[in-house]
């Protein structure tokens, strides 16, 4: 199964983002909106940036009073690890469990965003699938 199975099944195909410059009170405002807990940073180009996370913002609101006024930039990770939709889900997993990030953009070969997956989409594809199969096997044992 591929990436692109997954953000078929999605129930809602957008991506939400945010430019690097707008604030941490911003971006506490659009994930609670949308009720994500990452969102792809991206300039006016549409240009993956950086991806930020709930994660991002706890961890540096002990270091940081001024926090909600800081620009997004100064918190979110510039180094994003994406993938491409045609990628397997399994080696998806496989990237998204040895470097422990929880949520993966989607990019195409022309570069342009296409989508998002978390490790819960794929948790779940994974595990509908598994049970399709179990099925499958049980209405074969039960034919014979």
């Amino acid at each position: 199964m591929k990436i692109a199975d997954v953000l078929s099944r999605k129930a809602i195909a957008e991506v939400v983002t945010i430019a690097p410059t707008a604030t941490v009170r911003d971006l506490l405002g659009l994930l609670a909106e949308h009720s994500i807990g990452a969102c792809v940073v991206a300039s006016d180009d549409d240009a993956v940036t950086g991806i930020v996370s709930e994660r991002d913002v706890v961890r540096r609101l002990h270091e940081n009073d001024g926090l909600l006024t800081a620009e997004v930039s100064s918190i979110m990770t510039a180094e994003v690890e994406t993938c491409d939709p045609e990628a397997t889900i399994d080696d998806i997993l496989g990237v998204m469990t040895q470097r422990r990030i929880r949520h993966m953009p989607v990019v195409s070969a022309d570069g342009n965003l296409v989508g998002i997956v978390s490790i819960g989409d794929l948790v779940k594809h994974r595990i509908d699938q598994l049970a399709f199969e179990r099925d499958q096997l049980e209405a074969y044992v039960h034919q014979t």
